[in-house]
């Protein structure tokens, strides 16, 4: 029963892309708390994206630790990330990919049940419950590869919230939505945020529509937290230092 108050912990974490020499993102220090919900900005290529692969495991520590609800996430990474919903923002998939929008949110299950176990029909409900509250159950047996880019954008989004996670990262999840999904799914977010009392990071360079309960902005530079703050204060030096 993981029981932590602290959802995820760095500890002057370093990061270096396999080929470099100089790190993606330099010794973060950053505690976020269960049911926190952080927004992080930064320009382009400054190590946003960098420190969520980071968080989920995707990327080895080249210096410092990382924890998730205690758990190291360098040698308990598999059930670190068990907690954790992951939204990416480069998954555009090629026209000639087979699986079906259902097949693609059912994945988030698998974490679940185990990759070798078939779901059953509490996950079909999950995947279907979910994809309704998207509005994408139309595009169940559709192939990925023929939606939108917007319409694949939902797809991940529900992929991510049908694993039921205690952890939501989104990396950019509004840039490829059409206007009315825009306004519609940052509040279905705030929702699953505040019913579900799950811990949320959204990387975005977007804050039109910054959700309500955001309580704390991370600005992110040249790979390091240049400003840690509440929103009035932060963006009042983000816009500083832009």
């Amino acid at each position: 029963m993981i029981s932590s108050k602290i959802a995820i912990k760095l500890e002057g974490v370093s990061t270096v892309y396999e080929g470099e020499r100089r790190p993606a993102i330099r010794d973060i220090n950053l505690t976020v708390e269960k049911n926190e919900l952080v927004y992080v900005l930064g320009p382009n290529a400054s190590g946003k994206t960098t420190l969520l692969e980071t968080i989920n495991g995707l990327l080895p520590i080249f210096h410092g630790k990382i924890s998730v609800f205690g758990l190291d996430i360098t040698t308990q990474g598999r059930r670190a990330r068990c907690e954790i919903g992951y939204v990416p923002q480069d998954f555009m998939v090629e026209p000639g990919e087979p699986y079906t929008a259902f097949d693609v949110v059912m994945m988030g299950r698998y974490s679940k049940i185990g990759v070798l176990n078939k779901p059953d029909k509490r996950d079909h409900e999950q995947v279907a419950e979910t994809m309704k509250l998207l509005e994408i159950e139309n595009l169940a047996r559709r192939p990925m590869g023929k939606l939108s880019g917007g319409q694949q954008q939902k797809v991940m989004i529900a992929r991510a919230l049908a694993k039921e996670p205690k952890i939501l990262l989104f990396d950019e999840p509004f840039s490829n939505l059409d206007p009315e999904s825009r306004e519609n799914i940052p509040l279905l977010i705030n929702t699953f945020h505040k019913e579900k009392e799950m811990t949320t990071l959204i990387v975005t360079h977007d804050l039109q529509g910054m959700l309500e309960n955001c309580g704390r902005v991370v600005v992110i530079n040249n790979g390091r937290v240049m400003v840690n703050d509440t929103p009035d204060k932060a963006l009042e030096q983000w816009r500083s230092l832009s």
